[in-house]
């Protein structure tokens, strides 16, 4: 069973979503990320994408007390991800109560200090974050695009002990038009042991039942929840 993974992605301490990445495309959804936290739980969710986009721009953690509190006051189990550079960003969101940190940009910049994490923290505590647009990596936020092709920094990576990795296709992101089924297929064919997040355009149930039956772990869901696309109520199935 795929497993359904609510996004929220916070700005100036409110729950928002950006369309293909774009700062000034901005739509704030929620004053209180802990409330929208709150309904996903309530709805039988267990676990949560949490992404500090102010930290993902400013190279830091910024929201780490909003963090705090929603792993403080719900069950849900956490990834995070979003300004993560340090080990004392590492240490801050571990000791915050997330459940696994996602490293994108500095798996890219500073890779001898991200494998160390991976050895130090274990594969089951490190996500590899892969943002990309066109098969090539976008990092500090999406805002700075690589010539770095995906699938050869995936490979890199997983032989570094790499076990979950989410794909974000840029392209897709925030636009309800679909995910990227051709991209996670390739991923799936060459890499099977991958416990790989489907990330970007997730717009309706039949995008869930496609990716469950490509095999993919988990499925991040944000702007068709908070557009009403996929009701939580439509989830159910899915969260047996």
């Amino acid at each position: 069973m795929i497993k359904i993974i609510p996004a929220i992605d916070i700005i100036e301490g409110k729950c928002v979503r950006l369309v293909h990445g774009d700062f000034s495309r901005k739509k704030m959804y929620n004053e209180d990320p802990l409330e929208a936290a709150r309904q996903f739980e309530d709805a039988g969710i267990q676990k949560l994408h949490l992404v500090d986009l102010d930290g993902a721009r400013t190279g830091r953690i910024v929201n780490h007390r909003i963090l705090e509190k929603i792993a403080g006051q719900t069950a849900l189990e956490i990834d995070f991800g979003g300004g993560i550079q340090s080990d004392e960003d590492v240490r801050i969101a571990f000791e915050s109560g997330v459940s696994q940190v996602t490293g994108g940009s500095v798996a890219v910049k500073n890779r001898p200090l991200f494998e160390r994490w991976l050895q130090h923290y274990g594969p089951e505590k490190i996500i590899l974050g892969l943002d990309g647009k066109d098969r090539k990596i976008a990092i500090d936020g999406w805002q700075t695009r690589t010539e770095i092709s995906l699938l050869d920094f995936l490979e890199e990576n997983i032989e570094k002990g790499i076990a979950y990795a989410i794909c974000t296709d840029i392209a897709k992101d925030g636009a309800l038009e679909g995910p990227s089924f051709e991209l996670y297929a390739d991923i799936r064919d060459q890499f099977p042991e991958l416990k790989l997040i489907a990330s970007g355009g997730v717009t309706s149930i039949e995008d869930l039942e496609k990716l469950e039956e490509g095999g993919l772990y988990g499925a991040i869901i944000g702007k068709a929840l908070y557009e009403g696309t996929i009701k939580l109520n439509d989830l159910k199935p899915f969260l047996c």
